[in-house]
């Protein structure tokens, strides 16, 4: 039995095969969760329904379960940060970077082969997405940011 909020098997096997630097994309039901990652990255669709998984309530779930070292989000076509974004920032670990980018720019970066991992969601904000870089848990077992 595991002791953490996470218990998705396919989630929690897709998360033990990324490492320090590796990149997990929780992405709103607008992006395009086939053609805008590398074909490698494995793709996890908790997308049941409109509405049906917030971006927010996977990254707190994932906070609890992985170290993040920064994040990259998506700006609006006015390239500012979407509201959506205080948010995050509220549920990040101090001291985590949060980098944003427009439209057309996150999705080159998305396609980095660091990411590994894409969840989809049913999230209807628009621009709710956040790239999470994985940090590293040091030997005496504490998460470093």
């Amino acid at each position: 039995m595991l002791k953490y909020q996470l218990i998705h098997p396919p989630l929690l096997g897709a998360l033990g095969r990324c490492g320090h630097g590796s990149r997990i994309l929780i992405a709103d039901a607008n992006y395009p969760h086939l053609t805008g990652a590398p074909a490698a990255a494995e793709r996890v669709y908790l997308n049941l329904a409109p509405g049906l998984l917030r971006v927010s309530t996977v990254l707190q779930v994932l906070l609890d379960a992985i170290p993040v070292e920064a994040a990259i989000v998506t700006l609006n076509e006015d390239n500012q940060e979407p509201p959506v974004v205080a948010e995050y920032r509220r549920m990040l670990p101090a001291g985590v970077s949060v980098q944003g980018l427009a439209r057309f720019d996150y999705y080159e970066e998305v396609k980095s082969p660091d990411t590994c991992l894409v969840i989809a969601t049913g999230e209807q904000q628009l621009y709710a997405n956040i790239l999470l870089v994985v940090g590293v848990i040091t030997p005496e077992g504490m998460a470093k940011y």
